[in-house]
């Protein structure tokens, strides 16, 4: 693959409190902040880094499914919102199911790389509370062939990983592989509780791993997974700056408080196909392969990834997409501590989806705003080891079923 022809950066995240039930504040009852409220804290917390709208080239939002969560669409104006100085910038919406902050990721890196901006405001969104879940259910179901929605669960994408879960269990084992999933989302939550804005913050549960062991029951939910195994439904935004090297000099951020985009993989499959195998997660192999070999690095170098567990299973077949683990051994890469947060590599060290939350359209861009925290050393209780001879990390956002996905492999300069 042909080296980038320009560098291009990475500053200035910001992210809102990932909002919904678990977090203290939450009422379902009770009104609360719109779309809009989102879009602008966000927005605003990137731009009061990087010296404000004066210093903006162009803008990206990522928005998977306003038009039926919230019956809003035209989500590119609503950049005048964020600040009166972006009025007349150039502006575009985005959309790729879950991994719709990854692809907004993508088009600003293009547009630096293209030379049409040398700063890109990007911002990922959804506000997801505002029906009862099961019909929240039906309209996620978009993210897959919806031609099979009448065929499918009621709880359509639990019900989609459910029967990967399964698949895994007969071909690989049910006990240990139910005790990684434990394992994960013990993980999870107590990485939530190292961030003040992740949705699991509050989480006091003492024995998580007791609690992720629960037994699925498929006559309330579905038959392989509990909900523990799933990330929740939630509220928030997440910004950041895509920008080159002029840009960094114009927004007078140093070196030290930048990331560098060394590589990526953005690749889809066809929506209207089942997975060939339910046991591994072919796309997304694709996609960290793609990243790796542009970014002229091994798995072996990544200090952190950030991948997207919407699904405990999905967590454990992320990691043999990667190599980390055999077919069938992602499991014991678990349980023996690897993808802790003082592992071998460590995992969604905020929460991932399962803990930090999972605003559909935001996802992506939280995952690079994580990893931008902990290059920079600014992840406050949340920060981990970054050794010196391992300066990558590695985002990984899955849309749908395994059919669009983006990984990113991030530099510290």
């Amino acid at each position: 693959m042909n080296p980038l022809r320009r560098k291009v950066y990475m500053v200035a995240g910001y992210n809102t409190v990932s909002m919904g039930t678990g977090r203290k504040e939450f009422n379902p009852k009770k009104e609360r902040p719109g779309l809009e409220y989102y879009i602008k804290e966000a927005g605003q917390g990137t731009l009061k880094q990087i010296g404000g709208a004066g210093n903006v080239d162009e803008c990206v939002i990522g928005n998977f499914i306003a038009a039926r969560f919230n019956k809003q669409a035209n989500m590119a104006a609503f950049f005048p919102y964020i600040d009166e100085g972006l009025r007349y910038k150039p502006a575009v919406r985005v959309e790729g199911a879950c991994a719709t902050g990854g692809l907004a990721l993508m088009t600003g890196i293009k547009s630096v790389l293209a030379e049409t901006a040398d700063v890109v405001l990007v911002v990922g969104v959804e506000v997801q509370n505002t029906v009862k879940a099961i019909y929240g259910a039906d309209f996620l179901a978009a993210a897959g062939w919806f031609q099979n929605r009448k065929n499918g669960h009621a709880y359509f994408f639990p019900g989609q990983f459910s029967d990967r879960a399964g698949a895994y269990f007969e071909k690989y084992g049910r006990e240990k592989t139910r005790q990684a999933l434990a394992r994960w989302y013990r993980n999870a939550i107590e990485n939530a509780r190292l961030c003040p804005t992740a949705q699991e913050y509050h989480n006091a549960t003492k024995d998580l791993e007791a609690q992720g062991l629960t037994e699925p029951n498929g006559k309330s939910f579905v038959d392989h997974l509990n909900v523990f195994d799933c990330s929740k439904v939630s509220d928030g935004a997440s910004a950041i700056a895509i920008i080159s090297e002029e840009g960094l000099k114009r927004v007078g951020i140093p070196l030290t408080d930048a990331i560098e985009v060394a590589g990526w993989g953005q690749v889809a499959d066809d929506l209207t196909k089942d997975p060939q195998d339910r046991t591994a997660l072919s796309t997304s192999k694709v996609a960290v392969e793609q990243a790796l070999q542009r970014a002229g690095i091994t798995r072996d170098q990544l200090a952190t990834a950030e991948i997207h567990d919407c699904f405990t299973i999905a967590g454990v077949m992320a990691i043999e997409a990667m190599g980390f683990a055999a077919p069938g051994k992602g499991p014991d890469f678990i349980l023996e501590g690897k993808t802790a947060r003082d592992g071998v590599i460590p995992f969604n060290t905020t929460g991932g989806l399962i803990g930090w939350g999972h605003p559909t359209g935001a996802t992506g861009v939280h995952q690079a705003v994580t990893i931008l925290e902990q290059l920079t050393g600014k992840a406050g209780d949340a920060q981990i080891i970054i050794p010196a001879d391992k300066p990558y990390g590695l985002s990984l956002n899955m849309g749908g079923d395994d059919k669009t996905l983006v990984s990113i492999v991030y530099r510290r300069p």
